[in-house]
């Protein structure tokens, strides 16, 4: 998959030549809703004879523009997760574009103009509430406009909602999820085990010394962390395919103090090697527990049998 960043306003010649079909949209999470919408693009770019192109953004705007209704808005993927995603649903093409004050005062027209037909866009796919263009979006800047402003152009394609329990797929419904500890829920809505990225540190070695070792991990992309409690996991190593399987606990370590910062530990179940300083992938697959402060050293350890045990079982199952 081709990557080009745009900056407005952006080099005409960084656009390649050919027609392309564009999906719109944030993708934040790239869910089971943003899959609909990359399907049919590519059900259209088939059609067609054109690619498949994504035009994604580099932030989400509520962060840029500070609403209130956003303050704790938290990433589901990273844009090197987004990227991994589409190439994974088949795009061809994907322009990230810095979402700057240059970009969200263009007029929708200009926007239109910029973004959209001189992509070389033969149709424009995306979900029925995209936005675009100068604020208030209702003024001009939804999908019900864009045909007018396509004049002809390019072909309008407007994708509904896709519906679980009755209720919309959204990024802000899966956050919800990871907040209470739901990641089955998440993984549902996703279509995939939701998934972090971090670097194993040196820590406490508390675990080590309780007969359960742990990855120490440091997180480094801007991404939401599921809520504090006991995981099941799988765990893999950058550059490797090869999946372990573990148990991971968000929490502060309130058996040993109430002073402590939060941190991510995952206890791998057949794994051994010293790893400082490795990028390692997680899947959360399922919440165990949640956290509590035990009377001492041999409860923990008891409870960490048994959530060993029951970890084993789950992802023994998922492989």
């Amino acid at each position: 998959m081709q990557v080009v960043k745009l900056q407005e306003p952006y080099d005409n010649n960084l656009i390649p030549d050919g027609p392309i079909v564009l999906c719109l949209g944030f993708f934040d999470g790239v869910h089971r809703g943003h899959q609909a919408v990359i399907r049919e693009g590519k059900r259209r770019a088939e059609k067609l004879g054109a690619k498949l192109a994504i035009m994604t953004l580099d932030r989400y705007p509520g962060i840029v523009f500070n609403n209130e209704e956003n303050k704790d808005f938290a990433y589901l993927s990273s844009e090197r997760k987004k990227l991994e995603l589409f190439e994974r649903f088949g795009v061809d093409l994907c322009y990230v574009v810095s979402f700057d004050e240059k970009l969200y005062t263009l007029s929708q027209q200009d926007f239109v103009e910029k973004y959209i037909v001189s992509l070389h866009a033969v149709c424009a796919v995306a979900g029925s509430d995209y936005t675009y263009g100068k604020m208030p979006y209702e003024n001009g800047g939804d999908m019900s406009h864009l045909e007018g402003y396509a004049n002809g152009r390019f072909e309008v394609v407007k994708v509904s909602h896709i519906l679980d329990d009755g209720e919309k797929i959204s990024s802000t419904r899966i956050r919800k999820a990871l907040r209470k500890g739901n990641v089955k829920m998440a993984a549902d809505l996703l279509g995939y085990s939701y998934e972090t990225s971090g670097q194993v540190v040196h820590g406490f070695e508390r675990g080590r010394k309780l007969g359960f070792p742990t990855l120490n991990l440091e997180t480094k992309e801007p991404v939401m962390i599921p809520s504090e409690g006991v995981y099941a996991v799988f765990v893999r190593f950058e550059g490797e395919e090869k999946r372990y399987m573990g148990m991971a606990s968000i929490g502060r370590n309130e058996t040993f103090g109430s002073h402590f910062e939060k941190t991510i530990e995952i206890n791998l179940l057949d794994f051994s090697d010293m790893v400082y300083g490795k990028n390692v992938f997680v899947e959360w697959i399922e919440l165990l527990r949640g956290m509590k402060k035990f009377s001492g050293a041999k409860e923990l350890i008891e409870q960490l049998n048994h959530d060993k045990e029951r970890t084993r079982k789950i992802l023994e199952k998922r492989n």
